[in-house]
Parts: C-alpha cells; sequence; structure tokens
C-alpha cells in the first residue's frame, strides 16, 4: 500500500496557478445564450409575414373584383354586374373570417371556425330569394378571390 503512495519517476508534477492567472486567463469562455427576444422577434416575424400575405390577399381580391365588375357591365347587363359585385364582397368577407380563423388557430382554439362556411350559403339563398341577384354571377363573383389566390402564389416563387 505504501508503494501506491509513493509518486513514480515519469509522473509530471502538478502546475500551480495563481487566482491572477485564472481570472486573466480563463480556461473555458461561456457560452452565449439565445436572448428570449430574439426567440419572440422570429416568432413575430413569421405572424407578420403571414399578415402581409392576408392584406396582399385582399387587396388582389379587391382588384380583380374592381377589374371583373365593369367588364361584366360593359359586356353583359348592370344586374349581372350587380350580382358578381355582391358576390365578390361575400367573397372577400369569406376571405377575411378564413384569416381571422385561421390567425386565431393554435393560439385561442385547437380548430378552425365554421362561421365563415355561413357566407356562401346565405349567398346562394339570398340570390335564390332576391330577383335582382342571379345565382351564376354571385357564385362566379364569390369565387373571384381564388384567382387572386393563385397570382398570389406564382408571385411568391
Amino acid at each position: 500500500m505504501q508503494a501506491a503512495l509513493t509518486p513514480s519517476p515519469d509522473a509530471v508534477p502538478p502546475v500551480e496557478t495563481s487566482a491572477e492567472e485564472v481570472a486573466v486567463h480563463p480556461t473555458s469562455e461561456a457560452i452565449p445564450l439565445p436572448e428570449v427576444a430574439d426567440a419572440s422577434s422570429t416568432v413575430n416575424n413569421g405572424m407578420d409575414d403571414y399578415l402581409r400575405l392576408q392584406r396582399r390577399m385582399l387587396l388582389s381580391t379587391v382588384c380583380a373584383t374592381a377589374l371583373a365588375v365593369p367588364i361584366t357591365a360593359l359586356w353583359f347587363d348592370l344586374s349581372t354586374a350587380f350580382s358578381l359585385l355582391v358576390g365578390a364582397l361575400a367573397g372577400l368577407l369569406y376571405l377575411r373570417l378564413l384569416a381571422r380563423s385561421v390567425t386565431r388557430f393554435g393560439v385561442e382554439t385547437k380548430g378552425v371556425g365554421k362561421a365563415q362556411l355561413l357566407v356562401p350559403v346565405v349567398l346562394v339563398l339570398a340570390a335564390a330569394r332576391l330577383p335582382v341577384l342571379e345565382i351564376l354571377p354571385a357564385l362566379v363573383g364569390f369565387l373571384l378571390y381564388k384567382p387572386a389566390l393563385i397570382v398570389q402564389a406564382v408571385l411568391d416563387t
């Protein structure tokens, strides 16, 4: 047991370091931790991108409507153009309700709301009941947000 406690001739003596040397030359550098603000700004940047996309979608739908209604009024009659306009406004309402429902998804709710599905149902019922509205132009106007969606998808790629 005595032999185990005696140092061997090959052993290297320990190097003594003073407190000043340790303070001047730290052996390990501190790894900077990610800031909490960076994580929230990344989330906010994603939400900001989504809100910009949402605004572009609504604006392109309004532009498609502003282009389609006068062309319809020139090509067909004012009643058809009015039905197209009512359908386009219903499509804008549908798109806005859908965007609001998607914005709340995961934060406040676990599913996408169904309130926006009432918009086309009410549009068809109104077109069937009111003699001033025609069903087919109203449905085409409602679907005017689809070309705007395709244009935005092409512009984003």
